[in-house]
């Protein structure tokens, strides 16, 4: 099974990647599961039409873990994608980090991942590397390999640097490494050249490279994945492009570890 974390800047477009992601990775035959761990609980938004889940946090709340099914945390989304959110304490309560890995916990624990028989699993993860969340997906060993999305903007690339670093900070104990950079391009100057800058400095692949679509942002204001409303435009092959990119990149570096 391939685990990918999806990390970058707020706003960066993360959820809209993974989004687009898993409706390629559907497309390539595989079940694919996409698990929001920010506690806005935003990243499915979507593949179910802009509805918000129930997060898997909510549902610890009103009943005891015995009592739970996996349907009640976990639902199919656009194309059968498996949808879940992890959740998180309500504002200025609790620490992110600690719910984001109940929910991660408590969905491995009901067998998720046996159960829907998932080839690939997205964490869409909240990029602020001050909080807790941010680290919690890769400490935990829940994914392997972390994908920074980014532009060529400076508080995009500054965001990624650190992610980079944090993500470093890990390696050692056998938990997740970069696996690429997908440029979210964004039309400024020298872009191209300085995402090439980033992956030297990080030592990491370019990934995939997504233009600035107006396709794109008229889907996220229909509430809905590109591929899905719009599966013949441009920008959909280039999601396409990117799945593939990923999916070889985590093939490649599950052979080496194995």
């Amino acid at each position: 099974m391939i685990k990918i974390a999806i990390y970058g800047k707020g706003g960066i477009g993360k959820s809209t990647t993974a989004s687009n992601l898993s409706l390629a990775f559907r497309e390539m035959g595989l079940n694919v599961l996409q698990i929001g761990c920010d506690p806005k609980a935003d990243s499915t938004l979507l593949l179910r039409e802009g509805k918000k889940l129930t997060t898997v946090l909510d549902v610890l709340r009103k009943k005891d873990s015995s009592d739970i099914t996996l349907d009640e945390l976990v639902i199919k989304g656009t194309n059968g994608v498996y949808l879940s959110e992890a959740g998180g304490p309500p504002p200025g309560l609790g620490c992110a980090g600690r719910g984001i890995v109940v929910a991660l916990k408590e969905l491995k624990k009901k067998g998720v991942f046996e159960e829907y028989k998932i080839d690939v699993v997205i964490y869409d993860v909240l990029g602020d590397v001050v909080c807790g969340g941010f680290s919690m997906p890769i400490r935990e060993g829940f994914a392997k390999d972390v994908f920074i999305v980014t532009s060529g903007e400076n508080m995009a690339l500054h965001a990624a640097r650190n992610i980079s670093l944090a993500v470093d900070n890990f390696k050692d104990r056998g938990y997740a490494r970069i696996g690429g950079v997908i440029l979210n391009k964004r039309n400024v100057a020298r872009e191209m050249e300085k995402i090439e800058e980033l992956c030297s400095d990080i030592d990491a692949p370019v990934a995939g490279v997504l233009d600035f679509s107006k396709d794109v942002q008229f889907c996220d204001e229909k509430e809905e994945a590109l591929l899905k409303i719009k599966p013949n435009c441009p920008m959909a092959d280039q999601y396409r492009v990117l799945s593939k990119n990923v999916y070889e990149i985590c093939k490649r570096r599950e052979d080496d570890r194995s």
